[in-house]
């Protein structure tokens, strides 16, 4: 018997990458389409071609020039989905500003660390949405957040506080612009300069920021709209969160690169606007978690959607039941949806699944290697393992991000002297290169795609005066795949409970980290040397919680 192949592919493509920058990019796409919808915003009532977008970009662009906002410095948004998200998007590189991408659920502690820890000079934000008083909480930070001189508020009035402006008086500042000011700024810019900062949990238990460059989501976005055969035809629906790659990048840059439209349904995701948005813009494809999908499919008027104009999408981000997939691409009239993996770091995309693979390909694997990626599986000491042996994922290539901003230490953790991102997946390559994800090295808890390390809850919950120590481990969901459970040891003589728990959380830390299961235990299950045995803790609290592992594939 012949030994297997090494678990090693590299994506191979006569496509060239791109070398030009995201602004570049962006003004290239809008001469070819100038006519197209760029975007169209329902709950805004807003419709935007892509040569309206290219001047409402040049205009922020000048605007933030005039403020005073230098090359490499850091502007934040924060903020829901919205056409102002867009337009900061691909505004922000053509004058080498460097956009902070900020999770819209944050709350202060949160906020406050990710503005430091960047060092956001300028803030987009709303005023408010929904429970999210964003305006009040940055107002309450301005005294602590020195490198913070600007705050810009999408909506808001003429008339604010000192280091206020409205969204359209920073407009205005455009028309104060010295002759050739974009076109010298925009001249500055290199394609391999950083042009965004996203920020990932990490098991230090705070966020890292990691920072990527024109080239890498600019390739990336395009080579993923490859994957779905966009053209300037297709109208592709996105309730995914722009803050996170799977919206700026799978969504916003897939469809720019290929003079598609951006629908945006609502700013935060809504199970009846998506689909109304679906049939009501005629969109050819849809995008989406699997708890997204879910939720669709079980709308109680899902019947009544025209979702004929569907064709593609992408489902990505979260263990995916595999009837589920079945019923999208049959009830959703998605036969051509492709399962994306990858991670921030990596820009995001390192492998999907093409609307060419047999049915059990496309539901049972994420697919095979991107154009010009590396992948490799590795075992413990790095060395390449045999097709069909678990071990490690790594990727290289393009994709690989700059570093975690201002962290050369945890960067050096992650990416190794090769240029190998170690994603802490546990993956398995077939013989016909296909990889598939059986479970994570790193204890992250992926919560209907949002990715969540135990560490930070746990530092965040040992704050609380009656917690004595805390491990806090994921269990399964039927809705969102996995759910934070928390084992909590009480100081003596406390009589702290669930539901205060939930209380001391809400405000403080975004609400899907608040542990849905709050378990009072006297101790932990311990090894012999005093490790936390949180595979224990999980089959317990299974049993406790009466709780059922549904047979999942893992999507990213």
């Amino acid at each position: 018997m012949s030994e297997r192949a090494p678990s090693y592919a590299h994506g191979a493509s006569p496509v060239p990458l791109d070398g030009s920058t995201l602004g570049a990019a962006f003004d290239a796409a809008a001469a070819r389409y100038p006519a197209n919808d760029c975007v169209v915003s329902v709950q805004q009532d807003l419709t935007l071609s892509y040569a309206d977008m290219r001047h409402a970009t040049d205009r922020l662009a000048t605007a933030l020039a005039v403020l005073g906002v230098d090359h490499g410095e850091r502007v934040g948004i924060w903020s829901p989905n919205n056409v102002e998200w867009l337009i900061a998007q691909f505004g922000t590189p053509k004058i080498g500003a460097i956009l902070v991408n900020v999770n819209p659920a944050f709350r202060s502690s949160e906020l406050e660390f990710v503005l430091r820890q960047s060092g956001v000079s300028v803030l987009i934000t709303l005023e408010r949405y929904k429970t999210s008083a964003y305006l009040r909480m940055v107002r309450e930070l301005r005294a602590v957040l020195p490198a913070l001189r600007d705050v810009i508020v999408i909506g808001g009035e003429s008339a604010a506080q000192a280091g206020e402006r409205s969204w359209d008086d920073l407009l205005a500042l455009a028309e104060h612009a010295e002759p050739g000011l974009l076109r010298e700024r925009s001249a500055r810019a290199q394609s391999d300069e950083p042009i965004n900062i996203q920020y990932t949990s990490g098991t230090t238990g705070r966020p890292k920021g990691a920072t990527l460059s024109h080239h890498n989501v600019l390739n990336n976005g395009f080579f993923i709209g490859e994957g779905c055969r966009y053209t300037a035809a297709d109208r592709v629906c996105i309730p995914v969160p722009f803050y996170h790659c799977f919206g700026m990048v799978l969504g916003n840059l897939a469809c720019v690169t290929h003079g598609a439209t951006i629908v945006i349904p609502a700013p935060t995701f809504d199970a009846a606007a998506t689909l109304a948005a679906v049939a009501e813009r005629r969109c050819t494809a849809l995008y989406g978690v699997p708890t997204m999908f879910i939720a669709e499919l079980a709308e109680p008027d899902f019947r009544r959607y025209d979702l004929s104009s569907l064709r593609t999408g992408i489902m990505a981000g979260s263990p995916c039941p595999v009837e589920v997939m079945k019923r999208v691409q049959s009830d959703m009239h998605m036969p051509e949806v492709t399962i994306c993996y990858g991670m921030t770091e990596t820009s995001p995309v390192s492998t999907q699944t093409s609307v060419d693979d047999p049915l059990d390909k496309r539901t049972g694997s994420v697919g095979r290697v991107h154009p010009h990626i590396e992948i490799k599986i590795v075992d413990a000491a790095g060395r390449v393992v045999p097709r069909g042996t678990p071990g490690e994922l790594c990727t290289r290539g393009y994709s690989v991000m700059l570093g975690y901003w201002e962290d050369p230490e945890q960067t050096a953790q992650a990416v190794d002297a090769a240029r190998y991102m170690h994603t802490g997946d546990i993956a398995v390559m077939d013989d016909d290169g296909y990889v598939n994800i059986g479970g994570r090295i790193k204890d992250m808890v992926i919560r209907g795609g949002e990715n969540i390390y135990p560490r930070e809850v746990e530092e965040f919950l040992y704050t609380h005066p009656a917690v004595k120590d805390v491990a806090v481990i994921g269990v399964p969901d039927e809705r969102y795949g996995e759910e934070l459970c928390a084992w909590i040891v009480r100081h003596a003589g406390s009589e702290v409970d669930a539901a205060s728990i939930a209380a001391y959380c809400a405000d403080r830390i975004a609400r899907f980290k608040i542990p849905r299961h709050v378990i009072f235990v006297e101790e932990f299950p311990l090894t012999v040397t005093g490790k936390i045995q949180k595979f224990k803790m999980r089959e317990r609290s299974i049993e406790l919680l009466g709780l059922g592992a549904a047979d999942r594939i893992v999507t990213a």
